[in-house]
């Protein structure tokens, strides 16, 4: 008879400390969380890379058809999350966790292979399968390490890729194709997948899985290809430019109606595919809210902030995610900070805090036009704006999980998964729209564009007069120049710019009032104490953790 199987001794889930077995745990998870999270923002800055090296027959492919290798991605990250509770009951979290680290590092490699455009976008849907089980597998296996006592510091840990993302993707995204080629921006998730892989073999405990559950099949049929369709809906309202496009109706609409029809079934089955009688907590459900509202109007918001260094003030993608990066110091501050205090003080009194520095920082953000200063003025907001971050997103998701018992701890955090991914694409796209039905209704802007396309290939003065003739607010910027052509040109970039800022700290003023409505759920967050919820039932049998 072989020998049984060497039982690792038991985390102190009741020591208030950080200790070394956790921070083992921890480092995995934040591991494959950057990994796939950079991956989201690290292909945005390749798009126009994208439209020269797979053009056809010399023309460059269009933006519209690039853009699909980040939607393909999001749109396969968002199906594949609502398999995680199950999926992680069935195999078991560490046997999971690194199957998805596989296919998200082969997808990674696959898609540095791709000859075509379609290519790869079939190979960012295979990168977008694994990176989707990173996130919440994470985020139930740092759940389980830390205990109840710990939980906010532990969330602080899981929101350092959340800002890392956002800040290196840009950055490491430029610098890598500037220097070597597009595809080590895939390439380079071999070496870190291998790393994962070795490191989560040796840190994780193996649990044994319990398949108790019955898979729900028909809730998967109406729940991952509705949301995919109602996400694909949003995430063409920017190249629409309107919300009530036919396109935009048509897979919106039935993306709901399959989402709303899945609300209304997932109440029968015992064990349904998205557990939404977890709802039935009131705390669950306000921090649920509060994180829909916030993850739409500060992700929204956010996007428009490098777009901005690039557009209006001709930075490249590498200048621009460096100076985004005091956002992401800011929130690196105060995160621990926050989820200290989230272990020790209620929630709903810290969240608003943090809330109220993001609106002042939006409204601040307003202001800005084409030469406003970046030391002086931007750079200073945009810390503000971090500070603020770190002091709302983690207890938010903290005061969420501390309502769930150690077994509703895979589902809920599906549930905060789903609802952040819907939340970004929401604000992402409403945002966008702001922006770009502000640059087409802006006199100027909207000449100016139109002026340069026309006399893109025009010589002859006198034709290029008779074409000026019809865009008369650019024509009295040039006129005011007099006859010096280089200065006209000058002024009329200048004009243009400062218009184009007057834009954007319109859109981020609405930003500024979207983050102002999360307040209201905010308000309704726990005041008191609350109890955590982790060890109600421990008295089930728990899986048993060995090597």
């Amino acid at each position: 008879m072989s020998s049984p199987a060497p039982v690792d001794a038991p985390v102190d889930t009741y020591s208030d400390k950080i200790d070394g077995a956790v921070l083992k745990v921890a480092g995995v998870v934040v591991l494959g969380a950057i990994m796939s999270i950079l991956d989201i923002t690290v292909v945005n800055v390749a798009l126009p890379t994208f439209e020269h090296e797979f053009a056809k027959s010399g023309e460059d492919l269009a933006y519209s058809t690039v853009a699909w290798t980040v939607t393909a991605y999001t749109l396969a990250l968002a199906t594949v999350i609502p398999l995680t509770g199950w999926a992680a009951d069935r195999f078991g979290t560490k046997r999971l966790y690194m199957l998805a680290i596989a296919l998200f590092t082969a997808g990674s490699v696959l898609c540095a292979m791709a000859t075509s455009i379609n290519m790869l976008i079939l190979f960012r849907v295979i990168q977008g399968l694994g990176g989707g089980l990173l996130m919440p597998l994470g985020m139930t296996i740092m759940t389980r390490a830390a205990g109840p006592h710990r939980m906010g510091r532990l969330m602080a840990i899981l929101g350092v890729p959340m800002l890392l993302g956002p800040i290196l993707g840009p950055i490491l995204g430029g610098y890598l194709i500037d220097t070597v080629s597009w595809h080590w921006i895939f390439l380079i998730n071999l070496p870190l997948g291998l790393i994962a892989l070795a490191y989560a073999a040796w840190a994780l405990p193996k649990d044994r899985p319990e398949p108790t559950e019955s898979f729900d099949f028909l809730g998967m049929l109406m729940m991952s290809p509705g949301l995919a369709m109602f996400l694909y809906g949003i995430s063409a309202i920017p190249s629409e430019g309107t919300f009530f496009s036919a396109k935009v109706i048509g897979w919106g609409t039935a993306g709901l109606l399959l989402l709303i029809a899945f609300v209304l079934y997932s109440f029968k089955p015992e064990h349904p595919l998205l557990d939404l009688r977890l709802f039935a907590n009131r705390n669950l459900t306000v921090a649920t809210v509060t994180m829909f509202i916030f993850a739409a109007a500060f992700f929204g918001g956010l996007l428009l902030v490098p777009t901005y260094f690039q557009t209006v003030r001709g930075e490249d993608a590498l200048h621009a995610g460096l100076l985004v990066a005091p956002q992401g110091i800011g929130a690196m501050l105060t995160m621990p900070i926050a989820g200290a205090l989230a272990d020790k003080k209620p929630v709903g009194r810290i969240v608003p805090f943090g809330l109220v520095a993001i609106i002042i920082g939006m409204f601040l953000l307003s202001r800005v036009d084409g030469d406003t200063s970046y030391w002086g003025y931007i750079i200073p907001v945009l810390f503000l704006l971090g500070l603020g971050m770190g002091g709302t997103m983690m207890p938010i998701m903290t005061s969420a999980i501390k309502t769930l018992t150690s077994h509703q701890v895979a589902r809920g955090s599906t549930l905060l998964n789903i609802t952040q991914q819907i939340a970004s694409s929401v604000g992402v796209a409403i945002m966008s729209v702001v922006l770009t039905s502000g640059l087409k209704n802006d006199t100027l802007v909207s000449q100016a564009g139109a002026f340069g396309e026309a006399t893109k290939n025009v010589t002859d003065p006198g034709q290029i007069q008779q074409i000026l003739a019809k865009f008369p607010a650019v024509a009295e910027i040039l006129a005011k120049a007099g006859a010096d052509q280089a200065a006209g040109q000058a002024a009329l970039l200048s004009a243009v710019r400062d218009a184009m800022g007057k834009v954007f700290g319109s859109s981020f003023l609405v930003a500024a009032f979207l983050v102002a409505l999360t307040l209201i759920p905010a308000f309704m967050l726990p005041r008191q104490h609350e109890e955590s919820h982790l060890t109600d039932d421990m008295d089930a049998p728990p899986p048993v953790l060995m090597h």
